[in-house]
Formats: structure tokens, C-alpha cells, sequence
């Protein structure tokens, strides 16, 4: 039980840690990794709980994806970041005020929670004889499977209107056309010639 908590806290502190650098660093790509080193803390503690497979999807999805691309678009851009950097005076006072009422609001929300009578009279619940991976398909594949479906559905009318909106059509660009390819004979494509020796090619 002792280390279960030293390794929550080590995560959980990490976790905070980053994502503090997350917007307190200056340049983007330090952003973007401590993002990444945001997100394994947080499937480490999903994996604490239980939850394996969000710890999977966390690392899959997000890290792999998500921050790898946030990367790549961060370091392809050319940022000026002095100009980034002039109206930092600017909006502080803005930016300490808004935090100062995100810092009470969860204060609040904590504080409630915590001396509420009626927290320490609930019971946990007993674990299920499934896995929580089993569970949660169960879950998707019977109550929401109309729900999961029309989701993919979604996801790939965006993917087609993505690629239909980045297609271009260039006038003079040589493109590639399949059928012709498929459709090409030997006979267009190899020309024989005979040449009489001593005559050179």
C-alpha cells in the first residue's frame, strides 16, 4: 500500500508539474513534450485505478497522435516569438484574475466535497468479475453500439471532407492515373529493335 501511494504521488506530481510547463514554457516544442510527459503520467494513473484500457487509449491516441502531430505542426510553423511575447504585460493582469477565480472555484468544489457528511458513508463498490477492458465493450457493443457506430460515421465523413477540401487540381502536374497503368500492355510499353552486328546501338 505504501508504494501504491508513493507511486500516485510521484505521477500526480509529475503530472501537475508539466502541465504548469505546459504554459509556462516559452518555446512550443518544450510545450508539446511536456504535454507528452503530461499524458503518460496520466495513463500511469489510470493503470493505478484500474482502468488499464483508458491508460492504453490515453497513450495511443493522445501521445501518439495527438502530441506527435501538435509537434510537428509546432515546428513546421514559423513562429516569431518575439512578437509572441509583447503583449505578455498586457493581459496578465487578465490572466491573474482568471486564475485567482479557477483557484477558488475548485477550493470550493474540494472543500465540499471533503466536509460533506455524506462522503464517508458511502460504500465502495465490489469489483465485477470482468476486466474493465471487457466491460466497457460490453458496454459499447450492446446499449451503445447505434451510437458507436453513427460516431465512426462521423469520423469518416470528416475524414473525406478533409481530403476533399486539401485535393487540388494543378494545371501542367503530371498525376498518376490507375487505370491507365493497369490497362497498359507490354506491347506499349517495350519496343524491340533489331540491330545488325557491327552497326553499334
Amino acid at each position: 500500500m505504501i508504494v501504491q501511494q508513493f507511486v500516485f504521488y510521484l505521477f500526480s506530481f509529475v503530472a501537475i508539474a508539466s502541465g504548469m510547463m505546459v504554459i509556462s514554457a516559452r518555446n512550443p516544442v518544450h510545450s508539446v513534450l511536456f504535454l507528452i510527459l503530461a499524458f503518460f503520467n496520466a495513463a500511469g494513473l489510470f493503470v493505478l485505478i484500474g482502468a488499464e484500457f483508458l491508460a492504453m487509449v490515453l497513450v495511443v491516441v493522445y501521445v501518439g497522435a495527438v502530441a506527435v502531430l501538435f509537434m510537428f505542426v509546432v515546428m513546421m510553423l514559423d513562429i516569431n516569438f518575439v512578437r509572441m511575447r509583447e503583449g505578455f504585460m498586457q493581459y496578465l493582469p487578465l490572466g491573474l484574475l482568471i486564475g485567482a477565480i479557477l483557484m477558488i472555484e475548485l477550493v470550493m468544489v474540494i472543500g465540499s466535497w471533503a466536509l460533506s457528511p455524506t462522503t464517508a458513508s458511502l460504500e465502495r463498490p465490489a469489483p465485477s468479475e470482468i476486466s474493465n477492458t471487457e466491460a466497457l465493450g460490453n458496454l459499447l457493443y450492446t446499449d451503445y453500439f447505434y451510437l458507436f457506430q453513427a460516431s465512426g460515421l462521423i469520423l469518416l465523413v470528416a475524414i473525406i471532407g478533409a481530403i476533399t477540401l486539401t485535393l487540388r487540381q494543378r494545371p501542367g502536374v503530371r498525376r498518376q492515373n490507375i487505370g491507365e497503368q493497369v490497362h497498359r500492355s507490354a506491347k506499349d510499353a517495350i519496343e524491340v529493335k533489331k540491330i545488325q552486328p557491327g552497326s553499334g546501338a
